[in-house]
């Protein structure tokens, strides 16, 4: 049985009639898939919908194999059809969804962007970032963007505090991979030192050798179950925030953001 995030109702809109079918129907198959067998009855109670209107969708839905009947079970129950709705969804990670709303409304009180980053093999790749909602970003776009993980912060903030034994295959494969921006792997006591360092203080910057040196990057892990999911980073002008706001005011909030993030992918895995 698939379960749906949807609580509410949607609004009608009775002047347009295939719109408001459309509309119905998919109410309809939401309830429908949070039960395991229900009758009209239950289905009329939750979404208020006419059991004349219910009796008719459900017979198209039965018709076109998304939904069966089965009066001695005692109603009506999804198909296997069903399944069919999601093989497009190409969509990101659980926690890339989770971190949307929280990262925007971080760049709108805080002004600065903020950008999601997932493991991608030996890289990171941004998946997420706030740089259209803020008015003083450095950056034009990031979004697919693949950053090193011993050079960039987003990187950083993710090797440093992963798992011992997925750090030091990590470190294994950016050894072997010869690339100039991982160059430290192929030294793995500064290496580790330098990610040790980085476990100690609880945040990741960017290398101060790359480019744009106007701006840095603090970054943070976000955690469910004490794995890491991704890293959230912070962006900024270095003219424009001092060392005693990075390290008193920002790191802290970058810190309760990806707090807030780890506990809705948790919540988002109960749905």
């Amino acid at each position: 049985m698939f379960r749906s995030t949807t609580q509410n109702a949607p609004k009608m809109h009775p002047k347009d009639d295939k719109v408001e079918a459309a509309a119905r129907t998919l109410l309809l198959l939401e309830e429908l898939n949070r039960h395991a067998v229900v009758s009209i009855e239950i289905l009329h109670r939750a979404t208020r919908l006419p059991k004349s209107t219910i009796v008719r969708l459900m017979k198209t839905l039965c018709a076109m194999g998304y939904a069966t009947n089965d009066p001695r079970q005692g109603g009506y129950s999804v198909a296997s059809r069903v399944k069919s709705l999601s093989t497009g969804f190409q969509g990101d990670p659980m926690v890339v969804e989770a971190a949307r709303l929280w990262a925007i409304s971080f760049t709108r009180q805080y002004r600065w962007p903020v950008a999601i980053a997932v493991l991608d093999d030996t890289s990171m790749l941004v998946r997420f970032s706030t740089i259209p909602d803020s008015p003083v970003s450095p950056s034009h776009s990031v979004i697919n963007t693949r950053l090193s993980l011993l050079c960039r912060a987003l990187g950083r903030s993710y090797i440093a505090f992963c798992s011992t034994e997925e750090r030091s295959m990590l470190l294994d494969r950016l050894a072997e991979s010869r690339r100039p921006e991982d160059a430290l792997a192929t030294d793995r006591k500064r290496a580790l030192a330098l990610l040790g360092s980085i476990r100690r203080q609880g945040f990741a910057e960017r290398d101060p050798t790359v480019e744009p040196k106007s701006s840095n990057t603090i970054a943070v892990p976000i955690f469910e179950d004490g794995e890491v999911q991704a890293t959230v980073g912070m962006t900024y002008f270095v003219s424009a925030v001092s060392q005693d706001d990075v390290q008193n005011r920002y790191i802290p909030l970058i810190k309760t953001l990806a707090d807030n993030i780890g506990a809705s992918v948790a919540t988002l895995r109960k749905i």
